[in-house]
Order: structure tokens, then C-alpha cells, then sequence
């Protein structure tokens, strides 16, 4: 019996009020000793808790240490959940469960990776204590033109997510990084392993980083592109109930991917559009005005000719803002 994981797990469940060390002795049918070095064992693993005498234990408000129990408390799914202190990468080590034949819906959540990867092969500064960094296994059903939607439906879910808990607007930047106040918050990452016969996907790992809280890690180039959810609303977000909340609006778009019905949230947040815009098209750098989304999620853009091209994928900033 694994004490200081029921113990977790029922601090997690009580939210705000407090557990005697009575209580948590007769439950889990141990000694107040035994409750109290289990308490004091999970404060040297870094939770925050708060004892006061006659009332009890209780999680602090304050508490940053990432859990699966805590993320399991503040979720509704019974999906399967790593936490991990440290990891080169949360999207290399789900791809590698899922070829192990990790389960659809496995969530790898990493405190800090060593090696974020961000798109075009970018590193993406991950520090410990102040970001989410979390890969989520998925084993789609729908068809393949529909895979191509999964980075665009994970955008609006994580832009969901993120505005639910501190009420604050999220807008994307086509195809896959979110924005408060004009600077990078998020950025996504899916990567896909195709089956033997090239006509069905396996499984695709979602990857997805949130800048959380204050950090120092960013450079001074980093710093005039991005910034935390923290420093754009002052507010200190629970990064566990924001796993949490990822992982469910993540299950509703992705279960209702193929009614495409979260485009228009897409193209409601989607910074681009009315704006001029350069782009890679193929190996040829492009500029014109970006005119909107299609349903694929692709970017609709209008060159200096006339003719108009659907980008559905690559890279694309704005030139100036238009008039």
C-alpha cells in the first residue's frame, strides 16, 4: 500500500477543506505517526501543504508540484497518465509508449524537458516549475483527410482551456502557436506514424507546451516573442488543473473532429487573416494577404496577381497590418 499516494490522492479530492490526521489514520487504516511522515514525505517531494493543529492537512493554493492524482481529481476521465520529473522530450517518450502499444488517450506530462521540440526542428525552453509540457497519444478512427486537422482542433482546445481558467482572450497564429497580448504562449506539436500500408494512421502524438508561469530562462531575443500566461494576466494558473483541462477539451475536438464545427473558433481566434503576410509555399517564399481559413484549416492567401492558394502547412507571419 503506497500511503503518500492515497494520502495525495485524498487531499486532491477535499480541494479547500482540511483532513485530521484522525480521519486520514481511520480511512486508510494506518497510524497518525505513520500519516504524519507520509505528509512530511510528500512536502520533501516538493507539494505544498498546509497543516494547521485541530483541523487538519489540506493542499495549499499555492502548490506547483505536478500529479497524476492531483490531474486525475480535477479531471473527469479515467485515461492513463505519466508524470515525469524530467524527460529529453514528452513527445519522444509517448511516441515511444505508443509503439509499445500505449493505450489511445495516454497523457506524458513532464515537470521539464531537456530537449523541448518545437517545430521546423526549434528547441522549445522548457524549465522546471513553470510550464506544461504534456504529449498526448491518440489512435484516430476518422479518415485520413481528416488527420491533417489535429494540430488546428488542438489549438482551439488548448486556446479553450487556457481562457476557461484565467478568463483572459487566447488567439492563434496559423497553424499552431497561441498568443496573449501579442506574444507566444504555446506552441503545438503533432507528430504521426503512419500504418504499413500508408493508407491509415497508426497513432499521433500531440505535443503540446505552455509558457505557465515567470521564467528566466528566456534570452533577450526570446523575451520580445514570447512570455508566460503569468506575465500577460498577473495570474498564477495550477498547472495541474490546466493539464486538466487540456486533456478534456482535447477529448471533446478530437471527438468532434470530423464535423469540423471548431473551424469557426479557429478562424474566430486566428490572427492572420486581414493582415499581409509572407509564407514558405513549397521552397518558394511568398507574400500576400492572408484572406481567411477553408475548412481544411488551411490559410487562405491572395497574391499580388490575383491568384489565390490554400496553405495547409508550413509557416507564415505577418508582413504589416493592413488599413
Amino acid at each position: 500500500m503506497d500511503i503518500k499516494k492515497i494520502i495525495l490522492e485524498k487531499l486532491a479530492v477535499s480541494g479547500d477543506k482540511y483532513i485530521s490526521g484522525a480521519e486520514l489514520a481511520r480511512t486508510i487504516e494506518v497510524s497518525r505517526n505513520a500519516v504524519w511522515k507520509a505528509v512530511k514525505s510528500l512536502e520533501n517531494d516538493g507539494f505544498s501543504i498546509e497543516s494547521v493543529t485541530s483541523k487538519g492537512y489540506r493542499l495549499s493554493e499555492n502548490n506547483n508540484k505536478l500529479s497524476e492524482e492531483i490531474i486525475k481529481c480535477f479531471g473527469e476521465s479515467e485515461r492513463n497518465i505519466i508524470v515525469l520529473d524530467e524527460i529529453d522530450s514528452t513527445n519522444n517518450y509517448a511516441k515511444k509508449l505508443a509503439s509499445q502499444g500505449a493505450e489511445n488517450g495516454t497523457a506524458v506530462i513532464a515537470d521539464r524537458q531537456t530537449a523541448g521540440k518545437g517545430r521546423m526542428g526549434r528547441n522549445f525552453v522548457s524549465p522546471s516549475g513553470c510550464g506544461v509540457y504534456i504529449s498526448i497519444i491518440t489512435r484516430p478512427k476518422f479518415s485520413m483527410e481528416t488527420v491533417s486537422l489535429i494540430t488546428s482542433a488542438i489549438a482551439v482546445a488548448t486556446a479553450n482551456a487556457v481562457e476557461n481558467l484565467c478568463d483572459e482572450p487566447v488567439k492563434i497564429q496559423w497553424v499552431n502557436d497561441l498568443y496573449m497580448n501579442n506574444k507566444k504562449i504555446c506552441g503545438i506539436l503533432t507528430e504521426a506514424s503512419m500504418g504499413l500500408e500508408m493508407r491509415s494512421l497508426d497513432y499521433a502524438v500531440i505535443g503540446i507546451g505552455i509558457n505557465v508561469r515567470k521564467n528566466n530562462e528566456f534570452d533577450e531575443e526570446l523575451k520580445k516573442r514570447a512570455a508566460s500566461i503569468e506575465e500577460c494576466t498577473g495570474k498564477k494558473i495550477d498547472r495541474n488543473r490546466l493539464c486538466a483541462e487540456i486533456l478534456k477539451q482535447a477529448e471533446i475536438c478530437l471527438e468532434n473532429i470530423e464535423n469540423r464545427e471548431y473551424i469557426k473558433e479557429y478562424s474566430r481566434r486566428e490572427l492572420l487573416t486581414g493582415n499581409r503576410i509572407t509564407a514558405m509555399h513549397g521552397n518558394t517564399k511568398i507574400e500576400g494577404f492572408a484572406e481567411g481559413i477553408d475548412k481544411n484549416a488551411c490559410l487562405i492567401v491572395r497574391l499580388d496577381n490575383g491568384s489565390v492558394i490554400h496553405l495547409s502547412s508550413g509557416e507564415a507571419n505577418k508582413c504589416r497590418i493592413s488599413d
